[in-house]
């Protein structure tokens, strides 16, 4: 397995988007490691897409990590309850990312089942095991990714995504989900997904 380098998050923030499908993120923390393969993502363009935090270019000073280099971690906060995590892309001042909507867990079962339920694994039952990382804010409570996460570099040992060589499977790409305040960006066929697996979110 090989750590994504710097230059795969550079080009086309759609490209990059479905490259990243298949790929293994990786959160390590006190003395912890847990893992889980990247099945769904959305793609966010700040220049032209309405669903963009940085949309129309608009920096704060929650979004200037959108901005690049590319290759750190985007995490933010939603309805007051749940952390988010992005993949800033493309070239350097671009202002574009990638949202990870959901993961197939590998390692750390019993970690990311206590991180998410408060409970062992062999307490909780197959729906509950099922809908673990299957969302954004799921996944993001499952590997204990927080807004301490904001800025972290995927190229480095905290916080950073693999490459094992898994290819075997179908991209389908659909609407987005729950902008629908995003004008005609709210049409924009940007979210991408392994076919058929189990634990894509929708």
């Amino acid at each position: 397995m090989k750590k994504l380098d710097r230059s795969f998050y550079e080009g086309n923030t759609l490209e990059v988007a479905k490259k990243l499908l298949g790929k293994i993120l990786v959160h390590r923390y006190e003395n912890k490691e847990v893992m889980g393969r990247i099945v769904e993502v959305e793609a966010y363009i700040g220049a032209i897409d309405k669903a963009c935090h940085c949309y129309n270019n608009r920096r704060t000073e929650r979004t200037k990590i959108m901005f690049g280099p590319p290759g750190y971690a985007y995490v933010y906060f939603i309805y007051g309850m749940y952390n988010c995590m992005n993949v800033v892309t493309g070239k350097e001042g671009e202002g574009a990312a990638v949202l990870i909507r959901a993961l197939e867990p590998l390692k750390g079962l019993d970690e990311m089942v206590k991180n998410r339920y408060g409970k062992n694994i062999n307490e909780i039952d197959k729906r509950k095991l099922k809908n673990l990382t299957n969302g954004p804010g799921k996944l993001c409570q499952a590997l204990n990714i927080t807004r301490k996460n904001y800025g972290d570099d995927l190229t480095k040992d905290r916080l950073f995504i693999l490459d094992d060589g898994y290819k075997s499977f179908d991209i389908k790409s659909s609407k987005r989900i729950n902008i629908d305040y995003a004008e005609e960006a709210k049409d924009f066929e940007w979210r991408f997904f392994i076919d058929k697996n189990p634990y894509i979110s929708k």
